[in-house]
């Protein structure tokens, strides 16, 4: 039968994959107008509020089933805070440890505070200075009566506020150098590459999204055009469906909230998005579409110049903004950060 012969068969010579990492578990966004952010949240994504301690605020998404997935600090300035990863087990967090400290961009364990939901978690750098932690231990959430769904597999009744935003989704981080940082995400966090931008005939890696899950990306490195170094570009929500990025546009809209971009449609990962800028700064992204990804053997998707374009499949052009501003902005960026970091030999 046609397709069935020896020369359809195919070899993979690539590592075994590792699968120490489940996924995103949670993200700390740093904001110096925290009560107009927590509003932002609360009453315009619709995220509930589980948790308050000092300068903190503790939030979820209905269909997230950790405690707590977002956390609002409040500080002098914007941009990420800690980036949390679960692990699939004690063991791979152990594993995943001790390749960290392998690495030399370990920080040490620290307790995770009453509103996390978690355990202990071990913090580290990547190499462009981003925080981050591993851990494992985690509180699953139970909904208090006024919140409970009748579906027993809903993890949290939707409410009907704002633009209800089911989960945490993705996030992407301005880096340096690009191919440093996704090196690491691979070989150290086990992550897989799902797609890649490289101008100059591959000579300059632009960005590149990659996934510890079927999902198509959880975390996206993309070049910091100002050379500066740990800094956000966005984070983004997951919702249901098209016509719930819509309608986030009109609530985002009725409320004074701008919007940078969308909604569009992306070329490379197909997702179809809205951009704003929350009260503090910070911006933020309502994503839906996108595909999954299952193939254990999937080769990685590379867009050059010309394929990239403006990186929009159909929908307005990303204005100006999109490549020049992240948060912190470039001067409250610390470039000093780099001589604190061990350096990161990915070969």
């Amino acid at each position: 039968m046609p397709g069935t012969g020896p020369e359809t068969i195919r070899t993979d010579t690539r590592p075994e994959p590792m699968h120490d990492i489940a996924h995103l578990g949670s993200f700390e966004l740093l904001s110096p107008k925290p009560d107009r952010t927590l509003w932002y949240f609360r009453e315009l994504l619709g995220m509930e509020v589980v948790h308050s301690e000092k300068d903190s605020v503790f939030l979820r998404g209905y269909g997230d089933y950790a405690t707590s997935t977002l956390k609002i600090t409040a500080s002098s300035t914007t941009g990420p805070g800690c980036i949390s990863w679960r692990t699939t087990s004690p063991q791979a967090l152990d594993r995943r440890v001790r390749a960290i400290e392998a690495a030399g961009l370990g920080e040490g364990w620290e307790e995770a505070g009453a509103g996390s939901g978690r355990g202990r978690a071990y913090r580290f750098r990547d190499p462009d200075g981003h925080r981050m932690e591993v851990y494992f231990d985690e509180q699953r959430y139970r909904a208090p009566d006024h919140l409970r769904s009748t579906l027993k597999n809903l993890p949290m009744k939707f409410v009907g506020r704002g633009a209800n935003v089911r989960r945490i989704d993705h996030l992407a981080l301005l880096a340096k150098d690009v191919g440093v940082n996704r090196k690491f995400a691979q070989q150290v966090l086990g992550f897989q590459l799902r797609e890649q931008v490289l101008f100059n005939d591959g000579r300059d890696e632009i960005g590149s999204w990659l996934s510890p899950s079927p999902v198509h990306h959880q975390l996206a490195y993309v070049t910091d055009v100002k050379q500066a170094q740990g800094r956000m570009h966005h984070f983004s929500f997951w919702v249901d469906n098209r016509e719930d990025v819509l309608r986030a546009a009109d609530v985002l809209a009725e409320n004074g909230i701008f919007i940078e971009a969308g909604p569009s449609k992306h070329n490379n990962s197909q997702g179809f998005y809205l951009y704003s800028y929350e009260p503090g700064g910070n911006r933020i992204e309502v994503y839906s579409g996108s595909y999954l990804v299952f193939a254990p053997d999937w080769e990685t998707v590379t867009w050059n110049e010309e394929e990239r374009g403006t990186g929009v499949f159909w929908g307005a052009p990303l204005p100006e903004s999109f490549i020049n501003y992240a948060t912190p902005p470039v001067d409250a960026a610390s470039v000093s950060t780099a001589t604190k970091i061990p350096a990161f030999d990915p070969y």
